[in-house]
């Protein structure tokens, strides 16, 4: 188990998270969910499902808690925001109003 883990949606360390990881910890600093597809070894976006592990049964919202069994969480899934992107809906907001 890597000891380098942080939360898969704002990057804080997860170094005192009690492994194995429970279906409902979450990550103290932004209070995502941490038992959930996107922080998972398994999760791979160019699968069909988006997951690697063939016997797991389809989840639908890959950033909520599930049930999975075979849910290992790996380091490195944390993705800064891109400049590019953060100012592109910034001017589709500008122009067409926030998103609700």
């Amino acid at each position: 188990m890597p000891d380098a883990l942080a939360c898969w949606k704002c990057g804080a360390p997860l170094a005192d998270m009690p492994l194995p990881v429970g279906r409902g910890e979450y990550c103290r600093a932004c209070r995502a969910e941490i038992h959930v597809c996107r922080m998972c070894r398994f999760y791979d976006t160019t699968k069909s499902r988006q997951c690697a592990e063939p016997v797991a049964e389809p989840v639908q919202d890959k950033e909520r808690a599930n049930f999975c069994g075979y849910f290992e969480p790996v380091a490195g899934r944390f993705k800064p925001a891109d400049p590019a992107a953060d100012s592109a809906r910034a001017a589709l907001d500008a122009l067409f109003g926030p998103r609700k």
